[in-house]
Parts: C-alpha cells; sequence; structure tokens
C-alpha cells in the first residue's frame, strides 16, 4: 500500500507593516494630505498638556496599560507615533508590530523635531 505525504495549505498569517519613518516635515504633509490619519502622542500626560500636535491622542508609554491601551485602538487605520525625541516611539514600535497594526508611521525626531521646524502645535 502507498501512502502519499499531503502538505495542507496553512493560513499566511497576518502581516504587520513594517514602520515607515518621517521627518516632521514629512509627517506634516502626509497629515495635511490625509485627514484619517491618526497622531499618537505617546508621551506622559503632563508632557501633553505642556504642548502637543493638533489632534493628536495620547497615550502613555510608560503607563503599565500602555499595551493594552493601543490594543483597544483599531488595527487598520494609520497612526503617526511620536514621543518627545523618538526614543520611546522606538521602542514602542515593537508593541504595533506584535498587536499586528498595518500602518504605522514614526515621526522621527519626536514632538522636539516638530517644534524645531516650527510647526503648529496645541498649547
Amino acid at each position: 500500500m502507498f501512502l502519499a505525504s499531503v502538505a495542507l495549505a496553512q493560513p499566511e498569517p497576518e502581516e504587520s507593516a513594517k514602520a515607515k519613518h518621517v521627518d516632521a516635515k514629512g509627517a506634516a504633509l502626509m497629515l495635511k494630505k490625509d485627514s484619517k490619519i491618526v497622531t499618537l502622542d505617546i508621551r506622559t500626560p503632563e508632557e501633553f498638556k505642556s504642548g502637543h500636535i493638533k489632534g493628536a491622542k495620547n497615550i502613555d508609554f510608560r503607563a503599565d496599560t500602555f499595551e493594552s491601551d493601543i490594543g483597544k485602538l483599531d488595527r487598520s487605520k494609520t497612526y503617526l507615533v511620536h514621543c518627545a525625541s523618538g526614543g520611546r516611539s522606538g521602542r514602542s514600535l515593537a508593541d504595533f508590530q506584535k498587536l499586528k497594526f498595518k500602518h504605522i508611521i514614526h515621526l522621527d525626531g519626536g514632538y522636539r523635531g516638530w517644534e524645531k521646524e516650527g510647526l503648529p502645535v496645541v498649547k
């Protein structure tokens, strides 16, 4: 008796996108062109209150609930993620990838880079 080995097709795992990196001017252009991009400021609430990009949503990277908080977001939307200078937001990219977010844009230079370029902020 001959038994053939049959490989069963496995569904492809859903891919999460690698983050796209932009500087402040590039981010400002993207936000101007696409009003659906969600700006996600992951600094502390105190930092956020001292000034932020208009329309930004604040989720504290340092909070114990950070991963569960971002897990509540719509993974199909596009997010522009930033912190003060890029360190925390850079480290957060692994969390977004782990949770299979599709469209993440990292603001290189963070909020400080945004301010340095003279771009508008809410105080």
